[in-house]
C-alpha cells in the first residue's frame, strides 16, 4: 500500500517556532498522515514518516534528526517493536531525542525509556494527548531541547499505586514531583501552585534527599527525581 511507505518531505513553508528535522514513526495510516500535517504546519520537517521499527532504524541513521516521534507498538512484531527500537538507538546516540507515543498507560515502558542515556531528552505520551495540540508540540520541542516529559496520566497512575519510597515524601512534595515529572519548570511550578520560585526548589532539594538521591547539575537532578519513582 502507497500510504505504508517511508516517505521523504519538504521543508515547510512558514516556519513557527524553533524548526526541527523531525522522524516520524508509526503504523496507523491516519495518524501518520495527520501527525505529518501537524507538525508541518507548525514550521517542523518532517525528514522521514515510517510504518515499522526497522524502518525508523534505517531512517535515523539516514537522517540524523533533532527528535525522534514514535509508537510504542507497530510492526514487525506488533508488540513494543518501537519501544525497543527507540531504546536502542539511544544507546547507540545516547544523546537521541526521542518522544514515544503510547495507547496505553505502561509503567515498564515509561521507565525503559527514561532509564536510557541519563534520561534527558525523552518523553513519554499518551496518544490522547496529541489532540491537545499546544501540549503536544511543547512536548516535541522540550524533548528535543534535552528535556524529559512524562503524560500527566502517567503521573497520576503512578503517584498513586506508589507507596515507597513516596510514601517519605509530603503532599506538596508529591505534587511538585508530579509537575516536575510533566516537564515543568520552576517557575511554571510556582505559578501552578501559587508559591515562590524558591519555596519550589527548597521542596526539589527535600525530595531529593528524601528519596535519597545524589546533588546534581540542575537539569540532571530533575530527571534523576523523575527515574526515583518510575522504576520498580
Amino acid at each position: 500500500m502507497p500510504g505504508d511507505q517511508p516517505r521523504e518531505l519538504h521543508e515547510p513553508r512558514a516556519p513557527h517556532g524553533p524548526s526541527l528535522r523531525v522522524v516520524l514513526a508509526e503504523d496507523g495510516v491516519l495518524l501518520r498522515e495527520g501527525l505529518v500535517g501537524l507538525l508541518t504546519r507548525f514550521g517542523h520537517r518532517v525528514v522521514a514518516a515510517v510504518g515499522d521499527a526497522d524502518e525508523l532504524r534505517a531512517a535515523v541513521a539516514a537522517h540524523t534528526p533533532d527528535v525522534v516521534v514514535t509508537d510504542v507498538r507497530m510492526p514487525p512484531g506488533l508488540a513494543d517493536d518501537g519501544l525497543r527500537a527507540a531504546v536502542e538507538l539511544r544507546a547507540a546516540r545516547p544523546d537521541l531525542p526521542v518522544l514515544v507515543l503510547s495507547q496505553y498507560v505502561q509503567r515498564s515502558y515509561a521507565a525503559d525509556l527514561l532509564d536510557s542515556g541519563d534520561g534527558s531528552g525523552v518523553g513519554y505520551l499518551l496518544k490522547d494527548r496529541v489532540g491537545q495540540v499546544e501540549q503536544f508540540l511543547d512536548a516535541v520541542v522540550t524533548v528535543a531541547r534535552g528535556g524529559t516529559v512524562v503524560d500527566p496520566e502517567v503521573v497520576r497512575r503512578l503517584l498513586h499505586r506508589r507507596r515507597d519510597p513516596l510514601a517519605a515524601l509530603t503532599p506538596r512534595e508529591r505534587e511538585v514531583l508530579g509537575l516536575v515529572a510533566e516537564g515543568r519548570s520552576n517557575g511554571a511550578i510556582a505559578r501552578e501552585l501559587v508559591v515562590s520560585e524558591a519555596a519550589v526548589g527548597k521542596h526539589i532539594g527535600n525530595i531529593l534527599g528524601k528519596l535519597d538521591l545524589p546533588p546534581a547539575e540542575d537539569t540532571h537532578r530533575r530527571v534523576l527525581a523523575v527515574l526515583a519513582y518510575l522504576r520498580g
